[in-house]
């Protein structure tokens, strides 16, 4: 455990890094996958550490300790995290699960309330159109979802741009595209330090939905134009139709931690490029991080579960439990160890 239990916290800081090289070089559709799996069970991860470290420090509190039917003492002299790591991995912890769950409880609102407007939302084939003259245009996820544009942005496309436009909203809504920025904004929320991996996401999935629009209009520099000129007519205008609590949105969310200049020219250069490979040693390096976190966190846990063995015997005596001193000094050797 004093190894194990630290390996999810360092990949957290290192993985990271290769969020945007990921997003840049892999295939959409793949690189959402990858870097939703890495935020949300890295989070997980990292959430279940803390949780290792502050529990071994709380058997070393007498009250606690007596509570939980442990030893103190040898909770004390054994315990694998010091007490100021435990007390800041409990802290840590609290933090964590606080904002996490409050992402969680706004993400469950806002798409609920989604799903409520899009059902009520008069619709032909999926598409609502909206009397605005700001140029806008996002889907509405829902039973089933909606496409909403408004009549500022049908006018600053033209007549084949339109065909692109609702490929790529429609693209959004069939892959649930909501789904893969909620469960990385979730990773995110409990573990900071993979905000990366989320903004990646939300820049992946946009480039999903243009990859979309070229395979339904088979023409990837008209799909570029439109999706450079969407982009400058949506940027700085202000719409009442944003669900901006969503963090999802069609060619250019303003809330969108991707919003501004950046992104579009990086969307547009790749839609210029030829489409990108599945990048094999991607996914290798990738699942070999995400399999590394979770025998890590086995292990962690089944170390967590010895040493709670170990002191619950000390407190009852080995005899009471039927061990005999050298099986007793195996457990706390290996406990040790680990």
């Amino acid at each position: 455990m004093r190894i194990a239990v630290y390996l999810p916290l360092l990949l957290s800081v290192l993985v990271p890094f290769g969020a945007r090289p990921l997003s840049e070089r892999c295939d959409p559709r793949l690189a959402t996958w990858l870097l939703t799996a890495c935020a949300l069970i890295l989070g997980t991860a990292t959430t279940i550490s803390l949780g290792l470290l502050a529990i071994t420090g709380l058997t070393g509190v007498p009250l606690l300790a007596a509570l939980g039917h442990w030893s103190a003492r040898t909770a004390q002299i054994n315990d694998p995290a010091e007490p100021p790591v435990a007390l800041l991995a409990g802290l840590l912890l609290g933090g964590a699960l606080f904002t996490a769950g409050r992402m969680l409880w706004r993400r469950a609102r806002s798409l609920a309330s989604a799903f409520w407007d899009a059902a009520c939302m008069p619709t032909h084939d999926g598409l609502v159109i909206v009397e605005d003259e700001t140029p806008d245009a996002y889907a509405l996820p829902g039973l089933p979802g909606r496409v909403v544009v408004s009549t500022g942005m049908l006018r600053t496309l033209d007549t084949s741009e339109h065909d692109i436009l609702l490929a790529h909203e429609r693209a959004h809504l069939a892959a649930h595209h909501y789904a893969f920025v909620a469960l990385a904004g979730l990773g995110a929320a409990a573990n900071p330090l993979l905000r990366p991996l989320a903004t990646a996401v939300t820049y992946t999935v946009e480039r999903w939905a243009d990859e979309q629009a070229v395979r339904a209009t088979g023409d990837r520099r008209r799909v570029a134009r439109a999706v450079g000129k969407a982009a400058l007519a949506a940027h700085g205008s202000l719409s009442p139709l944003r669900p901006a609590t969503l963090g999802f949105r069609g060619f250019l969310g303003r809330r969108n931690p991707l919003a501004g200049a950046g992104p579009v020219p990086r969307r547009v250069a790749a839609l210029l490029a030829p489409p990108l490979a599945r990048r094999p040693g991607l996914v290798l390096a990738t699942t070999a991080v995400l399999g590394l976190t979770v025998l890590s966190t086995v292990a962690a846990t089944q170390d967590l579960h010895a040493f709670l063995e170990l002191v619950g015997i000390a407190h009852h005596g080995p005899h009471h439990a039927g061990m005999d001193g050298p099986d007793h000094t195996a457990v706390l050797t290996t406990v040790k160890r680990g």
